[in-house]
């Protein structure tokens, strides 16, 4: 039968609206959250200097590599807490030759169905109490900002920038919307540098092409700063970088796939700048391979390809993965709940390590 035609012959000609929406919620402003959870003096400056920084090393100006370090996703602020403290005591040893960023991402793009992010979702329950997820956010991002430790973030929802983009120092637009025309107009008005990954196929072209439309401005359908619906119109980011994270196809970590990468972005007429992904397919999603992604690669930045600009690791407190668990004493502390994870003693080996080879 044609679902088009199950409606009852007596349906009312005016019920042709919300028909599988279960319920509306409204949310706090962007702003009204702004002045809730303000930035504050330390963490703006952290913000500011962290931007400046990965600017200059996106353009050549700042010879150090950088590391973008931490959790595949955040599920409990408190560990996330603790190994923000642990990595700004290392970025701090590494300084001169690493500009560690920490990872913190809050949504989780799925590719059938899962959980999807601190924000989506902060109780693991399916609850999608997003008003205590967008807080709790806010919240760590000015924490570790605080600190003195500047973070990266994966945008998702086109909304979701609006709340906490002013707190983050590196976006990035994941390998399943890289082709989005959506999150490309996005990019295009965000205030930080942004990486673009590979499609989930492997392709590179989807990310350049990305690249290329983020730089333009763009006009668009959005919200403003009070949560009302607007036209938003962008100058264009010209902070654009590629990230690599292999695909189906296989790994594209390779001195051969990072110089068709290269000649892709020159082609393009874009700086030929990358930074490679050592998790997801480039370890055929096994974290134990991290680390050998990241060793080649370091060693192939140490031979002279400063097209090279980055790497991003996966590494929580404690090694591999646990499912979701809506009982939090039930879940281990420190473990990843999506991907698997190296733990801090590697995530700390292998830095330390890479901060001695770059200076040889």
């Amino acid at each position: 039968m044609n679902p088009a035609s199950t409606a009852p012959p007596d349906a009312s000609p005016q019920s042709t609206s919300n028909l599988r929406i279960k319920s509306l919620e409204s949310l706090v402003s962007p702003a009204r959250l702004a002045t809730i959870l303000s930035l504050g003096e330390a963490a703006t400056r952290t913000i500011v200097a962290g931007r400046l920084a990965v600017e200059r090393v996106l353009a050549g100006d700042d010879p150090r590599l950088l590391a973008v370090v931490g959790p595949c996703s955040i599920h409990d602020p408190d560990a996330a807490r603790d190994y923000a403290g642990r990595l700004l005591q290392l970025s701090q040893r590494v300084s001169d030759r690493l500009l560690v960023v920490m990872r913190v991402y809050f949504e989780k793009p799925r590719t059938t169905v899962g959980w999807k992010g601190l924000i989506n979702d902060p109780h693991l329950d399916d609850s999608f109490d997003v008003a205590t997820g967008l807080r709790l956010a806010r919240e760590l991002l000015i924490e570790i900002a605080r600190m003195g430790l500047p973070t990266a973030t994966e945008f998702l929802e086109p909304i979701t920038p609006q709340y906490i983009a002013d707190t983050i120092v590196l976006g990035a637009i994941g390998a399943r919307t890289t082709e989005s025309p959506t999150h490309r107009q996005m990019a295009s008005g965000l205030s930080m540098p942004v990486g673009f990954k590979n499609s989930t196929d492997g392709s590179l072209q989807a990310a350049v092409d990305a690249m290329q439309s983020a730089r333009a401005p763009h006009s668009f359908l959005g919200i403003d700063n009070e949560g009302g619906t607007c036209v938003v119109s962008t100058t264009g980011n010209p902070w654009g970088v590629l990230m690599l994270r292999g695909g189906r196809s296989g790994s594209n970590y390779s001195a051969e796939i990072l110089q068709e990468a290269r000649q892709r972005l020159e082609v393009a007429g874009l700086p030929p700048r990358m930074i490679v992904d050592c998790s997801h397919a480039n370890s055929g999603k096994d974290h134990r391979r991290q680390s050998v992604v990241w060793r080649d690669v370091v060693e192939q930045r140490v031979a002279g390809d400063r097209s090279i600009v980055g790497l991003m690791l996966e590494g929580n407190i404690h090694p591999g993965s646990q499912p979701v668990n809506s009982n939090r004493a039930e879940l281990q502390y420190g473990v990843s709940i999506t991907d698997g994870c190296i733990g801090w003693d590697e995530t700390e080996a292998l830095l330390l390590e890479a901060h001695g080879r770059l200076g040889a």
